[in-house]
């Protein structure tokens, strides 16, 4: 737990980890972090001490941006994934799937943006919050010509039903805190002077029980087994990856400014933009 992390800080006390993402500018979700979110989620969940963890992030703009797009230009990406890829799922999901089977308590106190990964990084936490006027979640990978990859269609489906996951998937719409709230995307929406008291005061709460409750609750809501619909995911993202739409868009999207503040702050319309634009 002590290990010295470059994109994420963690702190424990009180039976509570802290996780603040920060990597500028916006927080892709990059080889670096997966790797080091993969140590630590690794680590915590055989740390008896720790009974819940609460991942926010360091940048008020953004969460997760999204997951880093120059891996769409490294021939060997996979390959450097390898070491934390689970058996019968790609990198991204594996990531989902560890923080999603963890048996702490996990909560995401949102109050920037989260799209694509990053998005799917939320939905697997056991809660998430979002802050009014602040936070906001999008699916983006539709307009750089792939589908979520990282888990997110099985997350999506379940909290939210089918037909609104299509809107999720195919709009590709930034949804605000409220919206997210109303279709089921996270747990609550919370004014923003209001969210930091509302998820430690949660938080200590449920580090407060009696041994043995919080094991029983995970036991007693298990979580779904998404085997199968997981493959079906990863066969359709990596058809789609492998097309030559795909690294156009990825590559196109990098040089009109993605993974810059300015556009990240609507990276959707730029996409768009680019996937009219027919070779």
């Amino acid at each position: 737990m002590t290990a010295p992390y470059q994109t994420i800080h963690v702190n424990i006390q009180g039976g509570i980890a802290r996780v603040t993402i920060d990597n500028a500018p916006v927080n892709v979700l990059s080889l670096q972090m997966m790797t080091e979110l993969t140590g630590f989620l690794d680590t915590v969940k055989d740390d008896t001490a720790v009974k819940v963890v609460i991942f926010d992030s360091a940048n008020p703009e953004f969460f997760i941006a999204h997951v880093d797009m120059t891996m769409a230009e490294d021939a060997k990406i996979f390959e450097k994934l390898g070491a934390i890829t689970l058996p019968g799922l790609n990198p991204f999901q594996s990531l989902s799937e560890r923080l999603r089977r963890l048996p702490q308590v996990t909560i995401v106190k949102l109050e920037g943006m989260a799209r694509g990964g990053g998005a799917e990084f939320v939905a697997a936490a056991d809660m998430s919050f979002g802050a009014i006027g602040k936070a906001a979640l999008s699916q983006v990978e539709a307009l750089m010509g792939i589908v979520p990859g990282g888990a997110g269609t099985q997350y999506l489906r379940h909290r939210v039903g089918r037909n609104r996951a299509m809107e999720i998937v195919l709009g590709v719409d930034l949804f605000d805190a409220k919206t997210a709230e109303r279709y089921g995307w996270i747990n609550r929406a919370v004014p923003a002077d209001e969210i930091d008291a509302f998820v430690d005061t949660l938080a200590q709460n449920i580090a407060n029980l009696a041994d043995g409750v919080i094991a029983a609750a995970k036991l007693s809501l298990p979580a779904e087994d998404y085997s199968a619909g997981l493959e079906i995911e990863n066969t359709a993202w990596a058809g789609l990856f492998a097309q030559p739409a795909a690294g156009r868009l990825l590559v196109g999207g990098l040089e009109n400014g993605a993974q810059t503040p300015v556009v990240e702050r609507n990276i959707e319309a730029m996409l768009r933009e680019l996937a009219a634009q027919r070779p």
